[in-house]
């Protein structure tokens, strides 16, 4: 479409927007009727630690979600001469798992806690072993069980749990529900019925009332949907709250609110059995679609579910680029001090460039990007950690060659136990997210590191914004078609992608890499202790 056609397209209420609360940004994307991106917006924002646990202010949450519409809103208004007012759909995404919890008046009991929090160890052991399937710390119903065995006073209080996606989707639309990829993250979910396990519902009532607690869990949770079923509709407060201005009108149907890791299997077109699709920002996972169930229960895999009810293997680490961003940030500061202007978008690139010069060995160094701690690798809290021995060749190329491999490495560990333990097959890896802007570099090392080609699309970098922007697209869509047939024949169909195949060279490079990065590992453990 040309700017005029744009134009009527949008003063005509067809506009779709997705919004996905991320872990450093709240983006909001707007597309048009074949999934293209018309305009973006985006607003920062961080975690910080308090008193023990990671959070985010909801304050921040509400300011974020209207900034970056309203930046999205400037572009329309830049670009194609008009005002957003009416729309077709709407969803919203955001950081999965997480603990949002909710008394009776419907007041936030604590403070969000997010994904990032290992608080949780003796909470998810527990519920491991009685419901004989894996429940991560990170799950929200760990994250409560833990605050019952800790006796926080707020458990008894409880009327209502979500994820953020679903709390920002309640307030928009009134409706207490959660997308199944969202909702698979709270609590184990049944592929068939498209519902939670009653079973397991049963068996956590009787330990939650063992404790003294009489809470249902089952209505606790929110509702469950399915990618293509009706959430709710935007309501005139929750108009509001997007565009205070008051030029949003309310009305328009809502998709499910879904999961990052949901929203990234869409952005990917990785929704389908035997097709994966790794997800690398803050933190870094892998979603490989299963066409049967695994034959074991193990820690380190999650067991989730696309948009549309396929069970998933999920391999979860903490930690991926806030520690590359934190140095990138260093570097950006001596430019400052020389008197050097830049633009960080052309540093980044520059320096993901200069790690394609590293040698081998990367000079010898070893780094650990953990700002939080990792399940995965036993580590209770983090420290990040540049390690070089006396006689490392420590120049810049092998410094962010480094950085980079060490961003693949908890993940690589996770994906190498299921791929020689289960008979898994993977036909396709998408990689997406803000690592694979400078093109083909950290490309090249994650297909050493998983040893597959590793193809990134021409959406990647918007990410999952853009991913449930679809979801809400898909919403209305006028064709009677699953969701992988959706995304093959409207939002995929002209998309070109570039695919690496992985070389010996790096294969055997990161081989050896991963086995010094789990040599090391008591070293970051020991950081903990002893700092």
């Amino acid at each position: 479409m040309n700017n005029s056609s744009i134009k009527q397209f949008i003063e005509a209420g067809n506009l779709t927007i997705g919004i996905e609360f991320g872990s450093t940004r709240i983006k909001t994307v707007a597309i048009d009727d074949n999934c293209k991106t018309l305009a973006t917006g985006t607003f920062g924002w961080e975690n910080t630690y308090q008193d023990g646990y990671w959070t985010y202010s909801m304050n921040d949450a509400w300011i974020g979600l209207q900034k970056s519409y309203s930046e999205m809103t400037k572009v329309i208004k830049e670009q194609y001469g008009t005002t957003v007012k009416k729309i077709k759909s709407l969803g919203i995404s955001g950081m999965m798992h997480g603990y949002l919890v909710f008394d009776q008046q419907e007041d936030l009991l604590v403070p969000f806690r997010t994904w990032r929090n290992n608080n949780a160890n003796q909470a998810a052991k527990i519920l491991r072993e009685s419901f004989q399937v894996n429940i991560p710390e990170r799950w929200s119903i760990a994250q409560l069980y833990q605050s019952a065995i800790n006796n926080e006073s707020h458990v008894a209080k409880v009327d209502y749990m979500t994820t953020l996606a679903g709390y920002i989707h309640w307030y928009l639309t009134d409706e207490k529900v959660l997308g199944i990829g969202d909702a698979s993250g709270m609590f184990p979910v049944d592929v068939e019925t498209k519902e939670y396990r009653q079973d397991i519902a049963k068996t956590f009532n009787q330990l939650f009332s063992e404790m003294g607690y009489h809470q249902d869990i089952l209505e606790v949770l929110p509702k469950v949907v399915v990618a293509g079923e009706n959430a709710g509709y935007l309501t005139e407060t929750g108009a509001k709250l997007i565009d205070p201005n008051g030029q949003l009108e309310a009305g328009c149907p809502m998709c499910a609110p879904e999961a990052d890791a949901a929203t990234g299997m869409v952005a990917t077109n990785s929704v389908a059995p035997k097709t994966g699709n790794i997800s690398a920002g803050t933190s870094i996972f892998s979603m490989i679609v299963l066409d049967k169930s695994l034959k074991n229960i193990y820690p380190e895999v999650d067991i989730v579910t696309t948009p549309d009810g396929y069970e998933v293997a999920m391999i979860h680490a903490n930690n991926c680029t806030s520690d590359i961003n934190a140095w990138v940030d260093l570097f950006g500061e001596v430019l400052e001090v020389m008197g050097v202007k830049y633009e960080k978008s052309e540093l980044f690139t520059k320096l993901f460039e200069n790690a394609l010069n590293g040698d081998d060995k990367l000079g010898k160094l070893l780094s650990y990007g953990y700002i939080s701690g990792e399940f995965i690798t036993e580590v209770q809290q983090g420290y990040p950690m540049l390690v070089r021995s006396i006689d490392s060749s420590f120049n810049l190329a092998n410094v962010m060659k480094t950085h980079i491999y060490s961003a693949f490495s908890t993940l690589k560990i996770g994906i190498d136990l299921l791929k020689e333990n289960e008979d898994i097959e993977i036909h396709s890896i998408y990689g997406h997210g803000g690592i694979f802007k400078t093109k083909k570099v950290a490309q090249t090392f994650l297909a050493a590191a998983m040893q597959s080609p590793v193809s990134v699309m021409q959406t990647a970098g918007e990410g999952g914004a853009w991913g449930i922007a679809v979801l809400a697209r898909y919403l209305i869509a006028e064709n009677d078609v699953n969701l992988s047939s959706y995304l093959n024949e409207i939002a995929f169909k002209d998309t070109e992608s570039i695919k690496i195949e992985p070389n010996e060279k790096e294969i055997e490079s990161f081989n050896r890499y991963i086995e010094r990065f789990k040599k090391g590992l008591p070293i970051e453990r020991l950081a903990n202790e002893q700092l």
